[in-house]
């Protein structure tokens, strides 16, 4: 759904991007959590959200987000996302049961058993 609603809200301008999926990480250098983009979406992948840390805090690493997000390209810098309503950030519905499964303790392994897999926490 990115920019369906643009193209017929004039108001909006081409660098607002609508339900963008993003998943939290900790910065290697500083620990703090960062939001992504991930691969599967009309934005490039692994692009930085600028949000309201706070807002992240309250579920694991690993936790995806869904966010609309500004564009901001910044002459001879990599460009990156805002997030439109930084401190009402929500975890995507689309990812109900993923999300929920990193809360109870993450993915391990997967066990197979007749045409299901069923995830077990470690």
């Amino acid at each position: 759904m990115q920019l369906s609603l643009v193209e017929q809200l004039p108001e909006l301008d081409k660098r607002i991007f609508l339900d963008v999926f993003a998943k939290m990480h900790l910065d290697p250098r500083t620990r703090l959590p960062v939001l992504k983009t991930i691969e599967g979406q009309h934005v490039p992948r692994e692009l930085r959200v600028k949000c309201d840390r706070r807002s992240i805090l309250l579920f694991p690493e690993g936790t995806i987000y869904k966010l609309d997000a500004r564009l901001v390209h910044t002459k001879g810098k990599r460009p990156y996302f805002t997030a439109i309503q930084s401190k009402k950030i929500q975890r995507a519905i689309e990812f109900f049961e993923y999300n929920l499964q990193l809360q109870k303790g993450g993915f391990s392994h997967r066990k197979k058993t007749s045409s299901k897999a069923i995830f077990v926490p470690h």
